[in-house]
């Protein structure tokens, strides 16, 4: 239904968006997440071409409509969009809000478009409010007006960019519920939203964005559950990540000191949790990594789980195979001392042939 091939978006002082392949079917949810900045957004509106591409070429069915040729209003007639901040006419009713488009655009007339229009206020349950002004609802009540007008076009795919974020709490799950059934309908959706266990329960398809580029896809399942890229599993288990190099044997200890202290200091780690993680990192850094010739490089991260406070500080690093038990005896006791556990693993991956996770309560 919809192909992307190498698109690429440009901004003054960022490029959200670098090199973006990807196909939507026929039927599709999917659920768009990742950090902030990683062009979430700006993806959906180089879609419908709100904002143009600078590079790559975006395809609906067969037509390209990144093509200069190509009659975008009409694509955009095919494609419907609900924003963040609603943007429903502040001098119109409601019921005007959904006829506006159906009358102007298609050529439909008043009376088949008030019939729709009301058809569609009571799918997103808000009848009684079709005589109402946007600036007489709440803010859940605009959104499910602003889905209903999407509607009005009968689009072949909607796209929702962050459709609860402007939402006060309590008027998330009114939302939500609309877009469920939606969903439950077969019609093709894709959704930019930071609410994980919302796009868990209703997406077919996920994309994780970051680096530029759609980072790792899958299904619900493969992406919440069993993630395979790093930058994955740490957003989605929403970790906070602190890391450092060590290059050739050359060691900024000073500064990795200061970095850690930041962090802990930052994540509102606990004193007693913080002087482990020193402790921990001093000893296996200098008192076994850095006392082999052999191993020259080291990657090292530290992920805060946010969810059960736990540290986990994960070390990758070349040379031969190197179990840190196999080093300077008194500097594992103290390692073994400061941690609830050590792991070991012996394996290629992304040029280090070892990888060792500590784990600190």
């Amino acid at each position: 239904m919809i192909r992307l091939e190498h698109v690429r978006k440009v901004y003054p002082n960022v490029t959200p968006l670098s090199d973006v392949n990807a196909e939507i079917n026929a039927g599709d949810v999917i659920s768009v997440i990742g950090p902030s900045g990683t062009g979430k957004s700006t993806l959906l509106r180089c879609i419908n071409m709100l904002e143009r591409p600078d590079g790559g070429k975006i395809y609906f069915g067969d037509e390209e409509i990144t093509s200069p040729k190509c009659n975008i209003y009409k694509i955009r007639q095919k494609m419907g969009m609900v924003f963040q901040q609603f943007n429903l006419f502040g001098n119109l009713t409601v019921i005007e809000n959904i006829m506006l488009a159906p009358v102007r655009l298609k050529g439909e007339s008043r009376q088949s478009a008030y019939e729709n229009g009301m058809r569609l206020l009571r799918q997103v349950g808000l009848p009684e409010k079709y005589l109402n002004y946007p600036g007489e609802l709440s803010g859940g009540q605009k959104q499910r007006i602003a889905i209903a007008r999407a509607l009005a076009m009968n689009p072949e795919v909607i796209l929702l960019d962050e459709p609860t974020s402007a939402l006060d709490p309590t008027m998330v799950g009114e939302v939500q519920a609309v877009i469920r059934e939606l969903a439950r309908s077969g019609k093709t959706m894709m959704i930019v939203t930071h609410e994980m266990n919302f796009a868990r329960a209703i997406c077919s398809r996920v994309f994780y964005l970051d680096d530029g580029g759609i980072y790792e896809e899958g299904t619900p399942e493969e992406i919440f559950t069993n993630p395979k890229r790093e930058k994955t599993r740490r957003f989605i288990q929403r970790l906070h990540v602190a890391e450092f190099t060590v290059k050739d044997g050359v060691f900024d200890f000073p500064g990795a000191v200061s970095v850690i202290d930041t962090f802990c200091r930052k994540n509102m780690i606990g004193a007693k949790q913080a002087m482990k993680l020193q402790l921990a990192f001093e000893e296996l850094m200098q008192g076994i990594l850095l006392q082999s010739h052999e191993i020259r490089n080291i990657n090292a991260a530290i992920e805060h789980s946010e969810e059960n406070g736990e540290i986990c500080f994960d070390v990758r690093y070349d040379g031969p195979v190197m179990d840190p038990s196999e080093g300077d005896k008194v500097s594992y006791a103290m390692l073994k001392a400061e941690s609830s556990d050590i792991q070991h693993m012996a394996e290629e991956s992304d040029g280090f042939t070892n990888a060792v996770k500590i784990f600190i309560r």
